[in-house]
């Protein structure tokens, strides 16, 4: 059985292919989305978030899609959500909330926090409402669409910076600490 925390070496790297220039100093929409607290939240009205949003988190009891590794940004995901945990006391520092969002229902994300002991929450984004709304980068995997890996900081509702592609995915919270200190600096 795989580690799911770790990163494969030679996986490929997602290109930028412009599919998220239009998102800086865009308004998120107002959606009440679930979270695995059972609660709906409305990322646009937090004061300072960063969503990471991402393909699906793999289960150590279920195989991947078949070709998954070969996909450019899709493998990563528990590193990535395993790195914001890491750093989720830097990131309440810097006065900001950290959500995770994807495509997956509430019941397998609430096994992805317990599991990897998150400290946030997990949003779910399964009617694809918030993906649409922005026009965020998808990709068809054995027929379900996921999103592609981004992560955004918003401030009142206006999306501030962009992470597009994201690679390594176990680095990106690194990348929006040193972003959010530069920003304070």
């Amino acid at each position: 059985m795989e580690n799911l925390e770790d990163l494969p070496i030679n996986l490929p790297v997602p290109e930028d292919d412009g599919a998220c220039d239009h998102l800086l100093n865009l308004s998120l929409p107002s959606f009440q989305l679930l979270a695995t607290s059972g609660e709906l939240v409305d990322l646009s009205s937090l004061d300072s978030v960063v969503i990471y949003i991402y393909p699906k988190t793999g289960r150590p009891d279920k195989s991947q899609p078949t070709g998954w590794e070969q996909i450019p940004g899709a493998r990563g995901c528990t590193p990535q959500s395993c790195s914001f945990r890491n750093h989720y006391n830097e990131l309440k520092a810097l006065g900001t909330e950290v959500f995770g969002l994807s495509v997956q229902s509430q019941q397998y994300q609430i096994e992805a926090k317990t599991r990897l002991h998150l400290p946030f929450e997990l949003v779910s984004d399964e009617n694809l409402q918030l993906i649409r709304a922005l026009n965020l980068p998808t990709f068809r995997v054995e027929g379900v669409i996921l999103a592609k890996r981004v992560t955004l900081i918003a401030n009142r509702g206006l999306i501030t910076k962009v992470f597009y592609p994201v690679f390594p995915p176990d680095r990106n919270a690194d990348q929006v600490i040193d972003y959010l200190q530069t920003k304070m600096a």
